[in-house]
């Protein structure tokens, strides 16, 4: 049995754009075939509901169309079963969607579900959520926050106009890390995968299959630097940014004076303390990916 489950807004994408999506699934799994059904989510958290049936039915393979926060919901479900992940990248970053390969286009990414053989990948837990590609602390957090709270069109091109927005006010917090010193970081990463998504490589050594985590803490010395280097995020090369530093762990805990904000696959989250600890979960999760 095959479930895929649908984000209707996901991408920004409008009423009459779902019910698209939800019949060409429909159909996708019939010319296949497959037994199978399809659901499209009505709130916040109905996509993890919908994978928690899923499981209980014993279903080989659940397939996530929509953003990193849909695959999120529906992967956090499926840690630890047998149930495979599939993906239909359909979101402003689709970070892991990328990391997997999965095609882009909706027919080919559920075709190559539905055949794939699965694999276990990591996952890692932040302040005791799951998370698959990335979480963090610091601007990416305040940046999911504000694209959270948008009422507008979603999407990546507006992804981009609140970062650019922002980071002009954005001001780094204080954050200690494994009892070290603290540090005025703009952002600490983990990393499951190497990318935010769209291409932006955070962690490009990252491997999701590799039981590590990145770790990386970029400590702006400038706004004018941190500016000249953001085009590195997109060159391979953030390493060589002035004030990052990646090493691997497989756990770690952050601390700060006040509650911190933070991300899992850019779905923001406020700490009700003031520790966060970060750790890596090897093979917990199956996906089937080319």
């Amino acid at each position: 049995m095959v479930t895929i489950i649908i984000n209707p807004i996901s991408g920004g994408a409008t009423p009459a754009r779902a019910r698209q999506r939800a019949e060409l699934a429909a159909s996708l799994l019939a010319t296949r075939h497959e037994a199978g059904e399809v659901f499209v989510t009505e709130r916040r958290g109905h996509g993890r509901e919908l994978a928690d049936a899923a499981v209980r039915r014993r279903d080989r393979l659940v397939i996530a169309w929509g953003g990193d926060g849909t695959v999120n919901e529906v992967a956090s479900a499926l840690v630890g079963t047998e149930t495979a992940l599939g993906v239909v990248p359909a979101g402003s970053g689709n970070g892991l969607a990328r990391e997997l390969r999965v095609p882009t286009k909706p027919a080919a990414a559920i075709a190559s579900a539905c055949a794939a053989q699965a694999r276990h990948v990591d996952a890692g837990q932040l302040g005791g959520r799951w998370f698959f590609s990335i979480a963090g602390l610091g601007f990416d957090a305040h940046v999911a926050q504000m694209f959270d709270r948008n009422i507008g069109r979603r999407g990546f091109a507006t992804y981009v106009r609140i970062t650019a927005r922002e980071l002009w006010q954005y001001r780094p917090g204080q954050f200690q890390i494994n009892g070290a010193a603290s540090v005025a970081a703009l952002l600490v990463t983990f990393a499951n995968s190497a990318q935010f998504g769209n291409g932006a490589r955070i962690a490009p050594g990252a491997r999701i299959d590799d039981g590590l985590l990145d770790l990386v803490v970029f400590e702006e010395h400038s706004r004018l630097a941190t500016l000249v280097g953001l085009p590195k995020l997109f060159t391979g090369g953030v390493e060589r940014v002035r004030g990052v530093s990646i090493r691997q762990v497989t756990e770690a805990v952050v601390e700060s004076s006040a509650p911190m904000l933070f991300h899992v696959d850019g779905e923001p989250h406020a700490s009700p303390t003031t520790r966060l600890e970060a750790r890596v979960h090897p093979g917990v999760l199956r996906v089937a990916a080319p």
